[in-house]
């Protein structure tokens, strides 16, 4: 089980920010990107690996780099640190133009991700539950997926969600231009727990990431 490390409020350097805009003024903000997949898309389609799923796996590596994509309140209403988070995203379901929310717990092994991924999804890809899991966990995320349209912003209205720490990732319809894909993100940061600095660096390392694709290098599952 993971844990959550409370942060020392005597030598965090965010210590104002973070009661600035948790407390006086708080706020969510998102930013919306095209991140140049023209590779990834070649790279995943090579390995037999499913996209979404690779997708997933990437944002969850970079949060997971991040301390402060992995902040949270505790008990006592203190900022901590989840050792380790999971990512928790939707499926859609066509027959009655529904969705449910699966969570997979965070493998640094894509190859081993993918596999514990494409099971849970096709355990309850028959299910109409919002949660058919049950509730996830609390050191979750949530990625979404609009395959349906590009768009060039994307944001969520979250009433109370003042104590939502954990960023928000919605991706959005490959768009092909000047001979490369794009694909859009928008990423939903709460400004307590990240600012524009860090939601940059976000989308830049999703981007190395992405280029880089030696992770989706591993044999593809054997055909059934």
């Amino acid at each position: 089980m993971e844990h959550a490390t409370p942060i020392d409020l005597d030598t965090w350097p965010r210590r104002q920010h973070f009661a600035h805009y948790l407390h006086a003024s708080p706020c969510t903000y998102a930013l919306t990107v095209e991140v140049d997949v023209t590779d990834f898309v070649a790279a995943v389609r090579a390995s037999g690996r499913r996209t979404y799923v690779a997708q997933i796996w990437a944002l969850a590596a970079i949060v997971n780099r991040r301390d402060e994509f992995r902040l949270c309140l505790d008990e006592a209403g203190a900022p901590a640190v989840w050792d380790r988070v999971h990512p928790a995203f939707t499926v859609f379901h066509p027959e009655t133009e529904t969705f449910s929310c699966l969570w997979v717990a965070f493998d640094p092994d894509f190859a081993a991700f993918h596999d514990a991924a494409v099971r849970t999804i096709a355990e309850h890809s028959a299910s109409g539950d919002f949660f058919p899991q049950g509730e996830p966990p609390r050191n979750t995320f949530d990625v979404s997926s609009v395959p349906w349209t590009s768009f060039t912003g994307f944001t969520l209205n979250i009433e109370k969600g003042w104590a939502h720490l954990a960023p928000i990732v919605t991706l959005g319809r490959y768009v092909e231009r000047d001979g490369r894909v794009l694909l859009p993100v928008a990423l939903q940061v709460h400004h307590a727990a990240a600012d524009g600095f860090h939601a940059a660096r976000f989308v830049n390392e999703l981007r190395d990431l992405l280029a880089d694709g030696s992770w989706l290098a591993s044999p593809a599952p054997a055909a059934r």
